[in-house]
């Protein structure tokens, strides 16, 4: 049988540390069948979708936007969206922004649209 790791809480600030690259998602804890990411985020991502499923964003330290294609979604620390299912989007960043997302297991963080963004994934566990 295997041996059940006893649960450690996570800092986030500490795991945001540990990394200075944007657009690359890091995971930092699961959920079920979620993952839950911390990310660092300056600049324009793409548009894409996620067809098959919501994405949560919850801003930890600086000013993220969300551009949907008929409006934008301006979020300052404490603040999350969940873009819906099938809802283009592109985050965007002026300053740097640290973020949590929180994701089903092996989504891509540039959905469709694929392109020199795609991260690989990797885990802060």
């Amino acid at each position: 049988m295997d041996k059940i790791e006893t649960p450690q809480k996570v800092n986030l600030r500490d795991k945001l540390a540990l990394f200075t690259e944007h657009w690359s998602p890091k995971t930092v804890g699961r959920l079920n069948n979620y993952e839950i990411k911390v990310v660092k985020v300056q600049g324009e991502f793409v548009w894409h979708t996620h067809e098959d499923t919501d994405e949560l964003f919850l801003v930890i330290d600086g000013s993220l936007t969300i551009q949907l294609r008929d409006r934008d979604i301006e979020l300052g620390p404490g603040e999350m969206f969940v873009v819906p299912r099938g809802v283009e989007h592109c985050p965007k960043a002026v300053g740097e922004v640290a973020a949590l997302l929180i994701e089903p297991e092996g989504v891509v963080n540039t959905g469709e649209a694929g392109g020199p963004l795609t991260a690989v994934p990797e885990s802060l566990i």
